[in-house]
């Protein structure tokens, strides 16, 4: 398995360089330059298998020699062991009714689902720089300097996976004033010697573009041995896909026959829904992918129209749910590709060809979105991203109506803000739910944060 920049210039990585670099040498985004084929009996074969071993069969299929099975199973076990519940990511009953399910993804240490991905990746960083200094003796010494950005809930999740791990230091950067007390208490009272919290006067966008800045300087990059935490770093993405294949299992387990589950994401970043276009790419049979925004509504703005804007006049505004206040989505780049290289460039090429006209083509968008602040895809890419993703918006007063519904029914449900994002979406996308098949449809709504963490709202 190796990787190759969403941007064209840097392909043929391996996991480790992916994992250890983080962002790509030309500013892209590193994806698989491949899906890999699922086993032809997985559907038999992981029905009845943890969380831990269900992780293993699946990351296994993107670490090509660079972690022996052996040692993965390792890494994993320890990393979903910091976590309150033996599911790590249960599937409760949200609305008999409408066979609407919640999956909640907070019950690791942070109480967030960040967590899931921030655990393992903590304990990947640590493996390999323990590997190298062990190949390399005493002659040189290989550290790694993470940075990254926050809106709440990766710098909590980032801190608790990184504190203490050998020859890391983190620097975590988060917008001042723009954090939940609990959020921002959970990072700057971490005393390890190795975390650095740094507070931004600004908005996420702005801390993220620090990070990109600092990535972007060869010379400081190398000097220091930048490595990434935030959702451009692959191994995020690919720590949850495990989740969406096991709320898939969890149907099964419950007696439903062949589901085919709509998942609705409360999305900000687009890294969360992100993975799960990778379970769909990999063979999970999926009904749609929903994208839910908050008034920071980007990505459902694309999907309505094909053009990706910024707002840049209101820029981004603060909502009860600020995970999700984001004006650009960095995950989205790694979809863009794909709907690049399968719409957007010449046909009648060798395959080759398509990828590199492809990376060429998100070079023009993301250079189109710095000078002028939006570019536009084809009609054809836009009917080809709608036919794996819906979008819907959710007001302020919705998102806290949606909460107060949920309180309010018998048995009661507490619904944190970004989760009662994705409810309220798909409350309004009902009816097409409910058009998708004849049969039964179960709507899977992810459960991002721990309500607990956003007492105010």
């Amino acid at each position: 398995m190796k990787y190759r920049s969403t941007r064209g210039q840097v392909t043929g990585q391996s996991f480790e360089s992916v994992v250890l670099e983080g962002l790509a040498a030309d500013g892209g985004l590193y994806i698989p330059e491949h899906i890999p084929s699922l086993p032809a009996d997985w559907q038999s074969a992981w029905a009845k298998l943890t969380f831990s071993e269900l992780a293993t069969e699946l990351i296994s299929l993107f670490v090509g020699d660079d972690v022996s099975r052996d040692e993965l199973a390792t890494l994993v076990t320890k990393s979903y062991s910091t976590f309150s519940t033996a599911e790590v990511t249960p599937l409760v009953d949200l609305d008999a009714a409408s066979n609407t399910h919640i999956l909640e993804l907070f019950h690791g240490p942070t109480f967030a689902f960040k967590d899931v991905a921030l655990q393992f990746l903590g304990n990947l960083f640590e493996f390999f720089l323990e590997r190298r200094n062990q190949a390399a003796g005493e002659s040189s010494l290989h550290r790694i300097t993470v940075v990254g950005a926050t809106s709440g809930d990766t710098g909590s999740a980032a801190i608790y996976g990184l504190r203490g791990k050998k020859n890391v230091e983190v620097f975590i950067l988060h917008p001042h004033g723009r954090v939940s007390p609990i959020q921002e208490a959970q990072m700057t009272t971490v005393l390890d010697a190795n975390v650095h919290n740094v507070s931004i006067a600004g908005t996420f966008d702005d801390c993220q573009d620090i990070v990109k800045q600092l990535f972007g300087r060869p010379d400081f990059k190398r000097e220091h041995s930048l490595g990434a935490i935030n959702s451009i770093n692959w191994a995020r993405i690919l720590a949850q896909i495990t989740y969406y294949f096991y709320a898939y299992f969890m149907l099964v387990r419950r007696g439903v026959q062949n589901p085919r589950p709509v998942f609705v994401v409360p999305s900000g970043n687009f890294g969360d829904i992100l993975a799960g276009y990778y379970a769909r790419s990999l063979g999970l049979p999926v009904g749609r992918l929903a994208i839910a925004t908050n008034a920071n509504d980007i990505l459902d703005r694309f999907l309505r129209s094909g053009k990706y804007e910024k707002n840049s006049e209101e820029g981004v505004l603060a909502t009860p749910s600020p995970a999700m206040d984001i004006l650009v989505s960095s995950n989205f780049e790694r979809f863009l590709w794909y709907l690049a290289r399968d719409y957007e460039v010449a046909e009648g090429g060798a395959s080759g060809s398509c990828e590199a006209q492809a990376g060429e083509t998100i070079h023009k968008w993301m250079d189109q979105l710095r000078s002028t602040g939006s570019f536009a895809v084809s009609d054809r890419a836009l009917e080809g991203a709608r036919q794996v993703f819906w979008s819907g918006r959710c007001s302020d007063q919705d998102t806290y109506g949606t909460i107060a519904k949920y309180y309010a029914k018998s048995p009661s449900y507490l619904l944190d803000p970004h989760t009662a994002v994705g409810v309220r979406v798909a409350e309004t996308l009902r009816a097409d739910i409910e058009r998708l098949d004849e049969g039964t449809v179960h709507t899977i709504c992810l459960s991002t944060a721990h309500p607990a963490k956003f007492s105010e709202a």
